[in-house]
């Protein structure tokens, strides 16, 4: 039977837009397309958790998964925008369907089981996710399953998961985020997520730096706005032709990357866990 998936919109309406001004499309539509791609004949439907009602027991039992879009969610304050989140994710893990979530989704997630994010002290992650390593349970995990030793992977967050919640099994790890991946369980649920975006590709990643640009350069990351732009514009060749060698290098990154079927790792593996 084809998959029936929700996507969760955590992104207010301005920023939506913001983010159609320079991707052409808000985070949860992005996700949408790339679940497409990799499940062609699954039924999609689509809910804001951060904007109008968010009781979830609706009809949450017409879907076999729930997915959660990253967005700018910042789930260590305590906003209007983050109580409805976590309240949403709440009701996700009642319901007992299982879930996966992107950058903001491991936020969501485990602040509703009673875990607690905060800013990055090294600052913003941008454009990469550097030395990911499993810890010893991630290594027998499905969720890394086929992913090496070491991997990077796309990433534009400056807040991370400082404590997960009880029970929860951290499952990847690098130097400056302690929580990469991680598997969380409360009530009936059971949710897995990653602090990077395996949904998102190198162009989308070139535009998220871009709409950042002040960000980027004041935390020293580029000299200035050309510098920038052209950091972002090999993003978008090596995009569109994923065998430049030469581009690859320069920026330090493999087919783990630029590969959509590596990079897409972790969502194959849930919605292949989805279908037993």
């Amino acid at each position: 039977m084809p998959l029936r998936l929700l996507v969760v919109d955590s992104e207010t309406a301005d920023q939506k837009a913001e983010r159609r001004k320079t991707s052409g499309a808000a985070s949860f539509q992005s996700y949408a397309s790339t679940l497409r791609k990799l499940s062609p004949d699954a039924t999609i439907a689509t809910v804001c958790c951060v904007e109008g009602p968010n009781d979830v027991s609706f009809d949450l039992g017409e879907y076999d998964g729930v997915l959660f879009a990253g967005s700018p969610i910042q789930m260590h304050q305590d906003t209007a925008e983050a109580r409805s989140a976590a309240a949403f994710m709440t009701g996700v893990f009642a319901s007992g369907i299982p879930a996966f979530g992107s950058c903001a989704g491991l936020q969501i997630a485990a602040t509703a089981a009673g875990g607690r994010c905060k800013p990055r002290d090294a600052g913003m992650q941008v454009g990469f996710a550097r030395d990911i390593v499993a810890t010893t349970p991630g290594r027998q995990h499905p969720l890394l399953d086929g992913r090496p030793q070491v991997w990077s992977a796309p990433a534009m967050h400056s807040c991370i998961v400082d404590q997960l919640p009880p029970g929860a099994i951290r499952l990847a790890e690098s130097r400056s985020t302690p929580v990469e991946a991680a598997e969380i369980r409360s009530g009936n649920g059971v949710f897995w997520g990653v602090q990077y975006h395996p949904e998102l590709d190198l162009a989308e990643i070139a535009a998220s730096i871009r709409r950042q640009s002040d960000d980027v350069i004041e935390e020293g990351l580029a000299e200035n706005e050309e510098a920038l732009d052209a950091y972002a514009r090999t993003l978008e060749t090596l995009n569109d032709d994923p065998q430049r060698q030469d581009l690859a290098w320069q920026i330090g990154v493999n087919e783990q990357v630029t590969l959509p079927v590596r990079r897409q790792t972790e969502l194959a593996n849930f919605l292949r866990f989805l279908k037993t």
